[in-house]
């Protein structure tokens, strides 16, 4: 997924658990020969999750079929569960991220995932 800034994530993990939740991993990397500030965008505009600072709280999960979009989970205090704290990466610089989505039902194949500044993009559950 191409974002801003010479930004690009690549996802390496989709994982659906029996506990009921998709976990997404995959590697945050500044292409750019530049440091490259990484957008509030990508944290969302949800005032409690905005509160803990940078985060990717503003991607969502989109079940087009079931005509449903899923958000980050938050902890019992907000916090977005997904990675946080990422303000800025230097050039060719590279950031190991995770984001966790209530899951979809079983027979849910196919979502977009969208991050704020970022292409979308279809990933398939297992």
């Amino acid at each position: 997924m191409r974002g801003q800034r010479g930004l690009e994530l690549t996802v390496t993990s989709v994982d659906r658990d029996a506990g009921g939740f998709v976990t997404i991993k995959g590697q945050l990397v500044n292409a750019s020969d530049s440091a490259a500030i990484i957008s509030s965008q990508t944290s969302g505009d949800e005032t409690e999750v905005m509160k803990h600072g940078s985060s990717f709280g503003g991607a969502t999960l989109v079940d087009s079929v079931g005509k449903k979009r899923y958000y980050v989970l938050r902890d019992t205090d907000g916090r977005p569960l997904t990675t946080t704290g990422l303000g800025s990466l230097p050039s060719k610089g590279k950031a190991a991220v995770f984001l966790q989505f209530p899951a979809p039902p079983p027979t849910t194949t196919d979502v977009s995932f969208q991050l704020p500044t970022f292409e979308p993009a279809t990933l398939k559950l297992s």
